[in-house]
């Protein structure tokens, strides 16, 4: 096992190191730190999130650092502002011994601040694209002469809408600079920006792409919609010494979920881009310290919460994008502890588990809803736990102890250990006494098949309104099927090039079946089930479909069938 020492850095560096208690690299940065060193190529690195890219990236640019030279010699830009502090924090540490400094620019705080900062001359900057763009304009950074420019979660800028200030700064960097792309994801856009920023870089890979960290277990749970919060809240209540993140799609349910948990005396507080810099460093030092147990986060403020020991992520919705799972999960199971990333979602979503589980290489099992029973028994124990732990300062209890015992005389052992437990554990007794199984009520669907427990399969054909397909034309051939006729049909949404529909899972075999060898006006219609990842074949042999209804469904030849009426959608 190699050691920081056999990676080529510096004495000062390793001095540093040697405090902060860094000993053994991780596997990113013992293939980077060397690598860059000794190469002038252009480099883009993969790596899970938490498995240390920021030393990865920056010890080497401090190994390299000109002290005579009082540019600004290395950029480093990412998305947020959270970001932008954590690096600049860590760099910081990294330069106790050797010459040089850092500065952080970024939005939400005060711009004179930050321009004193760039006049003293650091040799590396850290900010993120919008302010970074704001200094260059008004000339008080420049950076015509750096060697490194860092892009630190490209893939999160570009979704953050900051292609034009990555452009425009671009434009004011040297052809002859390093650059350097690390992200934890590696998707189509990422690969744009190589292309479009870097000359022919190394890549160099700590992962699998988009993989889930190994010591991470994924878990989900199935609940009624509208029990959600309540299922939240009895994870949490079975876990008494949780100290996680629970994200939210949005930063009005971020607020709303953080306000409830307030309200029922949780130790939680929101994060979102609503709320201050001061407000936000304040709620994160108080997370870090464990004086807040929850923290309630959407995807963007979340980016560069860098806090150790998380023992859970809890994905309150999932997110839209399975690169987003992976930055969330991400944030717990660091250092090489272990973590739980919980998953809760409704009977419609089910489908979304097959999905993650094939995008991240990783399996989810499915979670058991603790019954008010369970967490009553965890917390109880938990408690006497606690008392068993604490330590007695005996001089100054000791001087108590008679008049105690004067209160407690008319008590038993027994009916003194109940008066004490109550007084901590009664607000759990209060609140679940006549709580429900949410196991139970899973199958009691909250919409349109409320009764009929119906578990639905999920498709996405490749055409839509923009080639004149409605919904009539599309349960129309469906129903019109051999196999399919009365077929349970969910939710369709029809979107200009696509169309998403569901369908009773126990014909997904049949609707794919159906879709074989089919055309719409000429175009070859394409479908995959989403819950099974499986695709049309794109070769149907020459089969045709017999003339029949779907209006202006048709076989691979393109020629246009007759309408005929259908029978609709049974309900």
């Amino acid at each position: 096992m190699s050691t920081f020492r056999d990676l080529g850095l510096n004495p000062m560096i390793l001095q540093a190191l040697e405090e902060i208690g860094f000993e053994t690299p991780t596997p990113i940065q013992e293939k980077t730190i060397p690598h860059l060193i000794n190469s002038e190529n252009d480099l883009v690195a993969l790596a899970q999130t938490g498995t240390g890219k920021t030393a990865a990236f920056s010890l080497p640019v401090i190994h390299q650092l000109d002290e005579v030279d009082t540019n600004v010699q290395s950029l480093i830009l990412c998305p947020t502002r959270e970001l932008a502090i954590q690096i600049a924090s860590d760099i910081e540490k990294f330069l106790k011994y050797s010459p040089g400094s850092v500065a952080a620019v970024y939005g939400g705080e005060r711009i004179d601040k930050q321009i004193r900062e760039l006049k003293r001359k650091p040799q590396i900057v850290v900010g993120t694209p919008g302010r970074v763009n704001d200094m260059i304009n008004r000339r008080v950074l420049k950076i015509q002469s750096i060697q490194w420019l860092v892009l630190d979660e490209a893939d999160e800028m570009l979704n953050m809408g900051f292609k034009e200030e990555l452009d425009d700064i671009l434009e004011n960097t040297p052809e002859d600079k390093q650059v350097l792309l690390f992200s934890a994801t590696m998707n189509k856009q990422v690969r744009r920006i190589a292309s479009n920023y870097m000359k022919k870089p190394d890549d160099i890979s700590a992962g699998d792409k988009n993989k889930g960290a190994d010591n991470v277990q994924h878990f989900f749970y199935m609940v009624h919609e509208k029990d959600r919060y309540q299922a939240l809240r009895r994870i949490a209540d079975v876990n008494p010494e949780i100290h996680g993140i629970v994200f939210c799609r949005t930063r009005r349910e971020t607020q709303q979920i953080a306000d409830k948990l307030i309200q029922d005396h949780y130790s939680a507080e929101p994060i979102h881009g609503d709320i201050s810099q001061s407000q936000r460093t304040l709620v994160m030092d108080r997370f870090r310290d464990k004086k807040i147990q929850l923290l309630v986060a959407t995807d963007v403020a979340a980016r560069g919460i860098d806090v150790s020991g998380l023992t859970h992520v809890i994905n309150y919705n999932l997110p839209e994008k399975v690169e987003s799972y992976v930055h969330r999960s991400g944030r717990t199971g660091r250092a090489k502890n272990s973590g739980i990333s919980l998953v809760i979602v409704n009977m419609r979503e089910k489908y979304k588990i097959k999905m993650l589980e094939r995008a991240i290489g990783k399996n989810f099992e499915q979670g058991r809803i603790p019954t008010g029973e369970d967490v009553c028994e965890r917390q109880l124990f938990s408690l006497v736990d606690k008392v068993c732990k604490v330590e007695v300062n005996e001089s100054q209890i000791g001087k108590y102890l008679a008049s105690i015992n004067k209160k407690f005389e008319d008590m038993d052992r027994d009916e003194l250990i109940k008066r004490f437990v109550s007084e901590e554990f009664n607000r759990f007794l209060d609140h679940y006494q006549n709580s429900v199984d949410l196991n139970s009520r899973v199958g009691d669907r909250d919409d349109k098949f409320a009764d009929s427990g119906i578990l639905f399969a999920r498709f996405k054909v490749n055409i839509g309104t923009d080639t004149g397909l409605n919904v009539k034309d599309l349960l129309t051939f469906i129903n019109e099927y051999k196999g399919l006729r009365g077929v349970e049909i969910g939710n369709v949404k029809l979107r200009n090039s696509h169309t998403i529909f569901e369908v009773d899972q126990k014909a997904k075999d049949v609707v794919m079946e159906c879709f074989e060898g089919v055309d719409m006006d000429g175009t070859e219609v394409k479908i995959i089930c989403e819950e099974t990842g499986v695709r049309s074949s794109r070769n149907s042999g020459g089969r045709r479909r017999s003339n029949r209804g779907g209006g202006r469904f048709g076989g691979r030849s393109g020629g246009r069938r007759s309408r005929r009426s259908s029978g609709g959608r049974k309900r």
